[in-house]
């Protein structure tokens, strides 16, 4: 009975944080979730209680749902689907916003798990440094590292394709 409480109350924030780094549209998010909150009841020995349960299901989320994503990447299982990420933030439904987040998402996927998850957490889901530094374990400098390594990584990876800096409208100055 406990046990099915403490799920009732992440479930919110792991469906979301499943949906903001798969979107809500892409064929194995449901599946995803499920997988984050098995994983979420079998770390329970290993949380310390250094943060708010939600959150640390949330972290869980996010890995879960990065790997996810990797493996159907790698079955070549995508999907075509716009993805509706928009609604979980209220902003436009503006198909180039969308189209963008998409490909930032792709993008995540060949981050190290540490700088993907570190830059969801922060960008995606909006938490602060102290908040991912907790969840994460690791000391806020560490975190801020992981960050800047990422927005670096996607920098580049942005400078070198042509068709991303058209998609984000960006030449190299402005990176």
């Amino acid at each position: 009975m406990a046990t099915r409480r403490l799920l009732e109350n992440v479930a919110p924030r792991v469906i979301r944080a499943t949906r903001a780094v798969m979107g809500a549209t892409h064929p194995e998010t449901e599946d995803a979730v499920q997988l984050a909150l098995i994983a979420f009841i079998q770390a329970l020995p290993s949380f310390r209680g250094e943060c708010n349960p939600a959150l640390f299901a949330a972290r869980i989320a996010v890995r879960t749902a990065g790997a996810v994503r990797r493996r159907s990447k790698a079955r070549n299982v995508g999907h075509d689907a716009q993805v509706d990420v928009d609604a979980l933030h209220g902003e436009s439904t503006d198909p180039g916003a969308r189209r963008r987040r998409e490909v930032v998402r792709g993008m995540l996927d060949d981050l190290p798990e540490e700088q993907a998850e570190a830059l969801a957490l922060r960008f995606v889901l909006g938490w602060s440094l102290v908040e991912i530094a907790e969840t994460s374990g690791a000391p806020v400098n560490t975190v801020r590292s992981r960050l800047r390594l990422a927005k670096e990584a996607l920098r580049r990876r942005i400078a070198t394709d042509r068709s991303l800096s058209d998609e984000f409208g960006l030449d190299g100055e402005d990176l």
